[in-house]
């Protein structure tokens, strides 16, 4: 097998085992508690937890209507990140490329 071949395979090995193992061990978990729950979630209501009189310092713009929309926004939020990270590695490659393929051939 080829070296890129074997490293294709290495890599999605990886990751299959990586979120393999981020699902046993959240299966572990014992409670009523919201699984996958966010950081954001999390530090809330820690803090009405210790703090039941605390008053935050503003109000959100937009408050979704239920987790649904919410983890729908986060998702679409996700895509046009990655869309955008993709497209700006790909133009650097290809401006990479044509710059490297402009010096040979004008040596």
């Amino acid at each position: 097998m080829r070296k890129s071949t074997v490293t294709t395979i290495l890599l999605i090995a990886a990751i299959v085992a990586i979120v393999g193992i981020a699902l046993v061990v959240d299966s572990r978990r014992s409670g009523d508690e919201e699984r996958f729950v966010g950081t954001d979630s999390a530090a809330t209501s820690r803090i009405e937890e210790d703090h039941p009189d605390y008053q935050p310092w503003f109000q959100s713009v937009f408050a979704p209507t239920s987790s649904e929309v919410e983890s729908g926004l986060f998702a679409l939020q996700a895509a046009l990140g990655g869309t955008v990270l993709g497209y700006t590695i790909g133009a650097l490659r290809g401006r990479r490329r044509n710059d490297s393929a402009t010096t040979a051939t004008s040596s």
